[in-house]
């Protein structure tokens, strides 16, 4: 649960307790799960302060009618003074409304808990491995990976707030086929650090120029040694040396955007381990796994093809349209057969498994998850796993397409963007839309200074909050809650909104979906330009009122506690909370 002191749990605790009573008065039959009971607010703020369907979904296990439930339970909360009107609406729904001491404890709830409000125990310590970004080791951080790089960040810290211990994983896919491509590129540029002309770089090799001083630096360790020697004498080590060097580079430029992992994970680790050997093997005995032949492709005629036999995971078992095979004709390990692996590896750790993945890849999902069910299970603990799926993200520059770096080859890198608009306005804008939307990062937007700007409106609520106490402290005025009882409706109405925070990180938490407090973050400060602004027609309403210096320390004290809450959100999603635009 939140921190019971906060609005919205303390006021399910007092549902709970009706429910309770009612059961020990025998008017509710005794042990009814109650788990999907919800104190939330109502759709419209007009109908009251929080709403309950309490009666909605007790009444069908309880055999009553909801209105009948909700009438008992009206009755009981009728006697509390801390709601000054319970209703029932519709079918059996209850609006309550609360007296105004209940958004002014709020208040004081907020300056108590300070960076912990919001903060929940919903996650009970269970260890969560997060696994985000997994680019290939072949080259700079780009575009293609930013957006799933910033969610699984963003998760991970969610997570983490709302009481998850939280694993977070980088997979290193450096057993494949590119990272041979990528050692040939890096002997290239090697060869060139020497004083060989090169010329062109061959098609099918990296072309940017950022493993220039990857050659540079084989050059100065090994000097001339592997010019012209056979790639039996080279691969190896190039290969070792070439990903050693992209995975400093990706460190880097993740630590741009403020990401950081726990654990990166070596494919080729993985395999010298035997672990794919081990996951087959117990596939096999569970009759999961079999050798058989793949159908020829649909739709497509190939004079050179030929059946061949190989080991297929049942994938049509769990919906596939057809079984997919772990290794290749070679006898090496196909991608889905090396993830099975990693999989499997990564479940001995952990309670729960999230991927963030590119939309690309959602072929794969079912077959994998189905994977991964069985031999989570097979290891005597079954684990809930879920994929989430990030679409791509065009860039754009004045509604144009952005141009490619010219360091990068053929891509925007994500060193690039933070260079040109920040770490702050990358992140924000990455979490502004839901991640399976599609999305356009247009350089010229993104740093307007406008209402359609989300990064801008929350940060600028933020900083014309510490503008306002900036200005006041040099008038002499400090915040205080001395006087909070002439905080009026619509300083209360501020109040309500920013109750709901410690609610929306559990449900974001919950639906493991970070853009929602994104969202949320949106409309706090949309409710706080609004309530700044009534000054501008009513003096009275301003927050420095004049004559009144009693009503101001209270207004300072509300502004600072909204502060507290901005923060807060933009805390978890990695960015700051600037004191001035």
């Amino acid at each position: 649960m939140t921190d019971v002191n906060t609005l919205y749990a303390a006021f399910s605790a007092r549902i709970h307790a009706v429910l309770a009573a009612l059961e020990a008065e025998g008017r509710l039959p005794a042990g009814i799960a109650r788990s999907h009971v919800s104190v939330e607010p109502p759709r419209d703020p007009a109908h009251g302060d929080l709403a309950t369907n309490a009666a909605m979904v007790l009444a069908k296990p309880a055999a009553t009618n909801p209105r009948s439930l909700a009438e008992q339970i009206v009755e009981k909360l009728a006697a509390d003074p801390a709601i000054t009107s319970a209703e029932i609406a519709g079918p059996g729904f209850i609006n309550l409304r609360l007296a105004n001491v209940n958004w002014l404890e709020e208040l004081a709830a907020i300056a108590r808990l300070g960076a912990d409000y919001g903060r929940s125990t919903m996650g009970q310590g269970r260890r969560v491995n997060v696994e985000y970004v997994s680019a290939n080791p072949t080259g700079p951080m780009h575009m293609g990976h930013c957006r799933g790089a910033v969610v699984g960040d963003a998760l991970a810290a969610l997570l983490e707030y709302a009481g998850h211990q939280v694993i977070r994983e980088y997979y290193v896919n450096d057993a494949g086929s590119q990272v041979d491509t990528l050692a040939r590129s890096a002997h290239l540029r090697y060869r060139e650090a020497l004083g060989e002309e090169i010329g062109e770089i061959p098609a099918g090799m990296y072309p940017g120029e950022y493993l220039v001083p990857v050659g540079q630096r084989l050059a100065d360790r090994f000097g001339a040694r592997y010019v012209g020697q056979p790639e039996s004498e080279w691969l190896a080590l190039f290969k070792a040396e070439a990903v050693a060097a992209m995975m400093d580079q990706i460190r880097a430029d993740l630590a741009l955007l403020g990401i950081r992992h726990d654990v990166f994970s070596s494919e080729a680790e993985l395999q010298a381990a035997g672990k794919p050997e081990e996951a087959e093997k117990w596939l096999r005995a569970h009759d999961l796994v079999y050798d058989g032949v793949l159908e020829q492709p649909k739709g497509k005629v190939l004079d050179d093809w030929e059946p061949v036999a190989l080991p297929l995971f049942r994938s049509t078992k769990f919906g596939d349209d057809q079984d997919r095979p772990i290794r290749k004709s070679d006898g090496k390990w196909t991608y889905f057969g090396a993830d099975l692996a990693y999989h499997m590896q990564k479940a001995e750790t952990a309670d729960e498994l999230i991927d963030i993945w590119g939309a690309d890849h959602a072929g794969t999902v079912k077959r994998i998850k189905a994977a991964v069910a069985a031999l989570s299970e097979g290891q005597g603990k079954p684990i809930p796993f879920d994929v989430k799926l990030v679409q791509m993200v065009q860039l754009l520059r004045n509604g144009e397409p952005a141009k490619m770096s010219k360091r990068s080859g053929n891509f925007v890198t994500i060193a690039d963007m933070v260079e040109e608009v920040g770490k702050d306005v990358v992140r924000f804008t990455m979490l502004a839309r839901k991640p399976e939307a599609q999305m356009d990062f247009d350089f010229a937007k993104v740093v307007e200074a406008s209402k359609d700007n989300p990064v801008f409106y929350v940060q600028y609520a933020h900083a014309r909050i510490s503008s306002i106490l900036r200005k006041a402290a040099a008038e002499g005025l400090a915040p205080s809650d001395a006087h909070l009882d002439l905080l009026g409706e619509d300083d209360l109405a501020l109040v309500k909104l920013a109750a709901q925070f410690p609610r929306e990180v559990e449900a974001a938490a919950k639906a493991r979906e970070p853009h929602r407090i994104a969202f949320y973050l949106y409309d706090l400060a949309a409710a706080f330009h609004a309530y700044w602004n009534l000054g501008n027609d009513d003096a009275a309403k301003r927050v420095m009122v004049a004559h009144s210096p009693e009503l101001t320390q209270a207004r300072l004290f509300l502004c600072v506690q909204i502060g507290q809450v901005i923060r807060n959100g933009l805390a978890l999603l990695g960015v700051e909370a600037v004191e001035e635009l």
